[in-house]
């Protein structure tokens, strides 16, 4: 029996982080720049698209500027609400505005190896045992292809990294490896498969895909034309943009969010162009530079503030958002992870973002950790618990039981105290315990991750996929192979 998926719903707590003014000045902004800087669009189908529809196309630099009118017109035509479906009916994800859920993210290249401890290349195993051990947790309500297959095949990895996770988890699949026509084709064809014909793949579409900007300003070409096949085929799609202020964007936030904006609406009104009413999210993980060595800083204030504002525009756009939340700068489990994953997580889950990626991984999205993959999920326990807010009903005044038990008394064994003591928070990682039992042992929470994280994957077996169906993953696999 599959685990329940933990999501937020009906929050108690909410945030302004933009008014509606500023919103405004935000969106009037991207359309000027949309329309009298442009944005490259490195594919002569995309630019056939935006030049079928009246945009300015300059087949040289590949840079279209559309309109403003044909943007907003383009954008109405989105879903504002659709299921990510799930190989298992029951962990189907609804975008409807309500909902908060976590996933992991991709795509790292380096793995601390949970036995040894030591870093090492990502592999095609780790594909599938990070998937197993996701599975498990019900923090985590769908499956990012978190690190590469870097000893598969280069023009195939990504279809190995869908099906190994296909054959590892019952909840649903996204990846951002996709890169090409061809990959895309193949891997609808593998999500066809999984979900029963490409009509039940259109009405429960089982994989989504995330793909990356190429800021600033531009898209990249593979991932459009790969867009544009998901999109044909009714597989959500979403644009991620990762502005960094002073090096891809403006040093100023607001800049940048009129970069990143303009990146993703430029992209989501293309799909809308080509494929009316295909579903569609909006996705970002912006952050700032650090000046000093010009990193990508993976977590600080202004990833915080983007995290929340991000939320704020997709929700002007009345589509989904996918929000890049965890993947902290640290370079191991440590103080700033822990402060930089629950900043970052707790202002997403406030203004309600959709989707969460990002669990397990370190040094800005480079590094997996089953430890901190764990203990993310127990910032997001925390910040679930604290969304519920405090409800005041009869019941939770408790009245009675304060009349019983009297000043001077206890509420220990009070009956009320029995029916609501399992609402508490327990942690898992956390360190509760008297001092002297610490000083004693000196474990703590990665210590507790790891024999966890050890536990399940001995122990946890999601329901497989048919070995027939298995093998025409691979088949389809191959093909793809053999044309390289």
């Amino acid at each position: 029996m599959p685990r329940p998926i933990k999501s937020i719903t009906d929050p108690r707590l909410s945030l302004q982080i933009l008014s509606p003014e500023d919103v405004r000045r935000i969106h009037t902004a991207t359309l000027d720049v949309i329309e009298n800087v442009g944005v490259r669009f490195p594919s002569p189908k995309a630019l056939d698209i935006w030049e079928a529809h009246g945009a300015k196309v300059d087949r040289n630099t590949k840079i279209v500027r559309a309109p403003g009118h044909l943007i907003e017109e383009a954008l109405k035509k989105a879903p504002p609400v659709y299921t990510l479906a799930a190989r298992d009916p029951s962990q189907d994800l609804p975008l409807d505005g309500n909902h908060v859920y976590v996933g992991t993210d991709g795509c790292g290249v380096q793995v601390i190896d949970l036995y040894t401890g030591e870093r090492r290349r990502s592999t095609l195993k780790d594909v599938a045992e990070i998937a197993r051990v996701a599975d498990y947790v019900e923090e985590v309500a769908f499956i990012w292809v978190p690190v590469s297959a870097q000893d598969c095949p280069p023009e195939t990895r990504s279809l190995y990294e869908l099906k190994a996770v296909w054959e590892n988890t019952t909840k649903h699949v996204q990846t951002e490896s996709i890169y090409s026509e061809r990959e895309a084709r193949a891997s609808v064809e593998m999500a066809a498969l999984i979900a029963g014909g490409r009509e039940e793949l259109r009405r429960r579409p089982v994989l989504s895909y995330a793909l990356c900007t190429a800021p600033p300003l531009g898209q990249d070409p593979g991932t459009l034309e790969a867009a544009l096949v998901a999109a044909e085929a009714g597989i959500p799609v979403g644009f991620m943009t990762m502005t960094s202020c002073g090096s891809t964007a403006p040093a100023t936030l607001a800049g940048n969010l009129v970069v990143g904006n303009a990146e993703v609406i430029s992209a989501l009104a293309m799909i809308q162009l080509a494929y009316p009413g295909a579903p569609v999210f909006y996705a970002a993980a912006q952050t700032a530079m650090d000046l000093r060595t010009g990193g990508y800083t993976g977590g600080g204030p202004e990833d915080f503030l983007f995290g929340a504002a991000s939320n704020v525009l997709a929700d002007f756009y009345n589509v989904p958002l996918s929000m890049g939340s965890f993947a902290t700068g640290a370079k191991e489990p440590n103080w700033q992870a822990g402060i930089e994953n629950s900043l970052s997580t707790f202002m997403a889950c406030v203004v309600m973002s959709d989707m969460l990626l990002g669990v397990g991984l370190l040094h800005g999205s480079r590094i997996w950790s089953y430890e901190q993959m764990l203990m993310d999920c127990e910032i997001y326990d925390i910040v679930y618990h604290m969304m519920k807010g405090i409800v005041v009903n009869d019941e939770t005044l408790a009245l009675d039981a304060i009349r019983d038990v009297g000043p001077g008394g206890n509420f220990l064994a009070h009956r009320h105290t029995k029916r609501h003591m399992r609402e508490l928070w327990v942690p898992k990682f956390m360190d509760r315990r008297p001092y002297e039992e610490w000083e004693a042992k000196r474990d703590g929470a990665r210590d507790w991750a790891r024999a966890m994280a050890q536990r399940i994957l001995e122990t946890h077996q999601p329901e497989p996929l048919d070995p027939k169906l298995s093998a025409e993953l691979e088949r389809i696999i191959k093909s793809v192979e053999a044309q390289a």
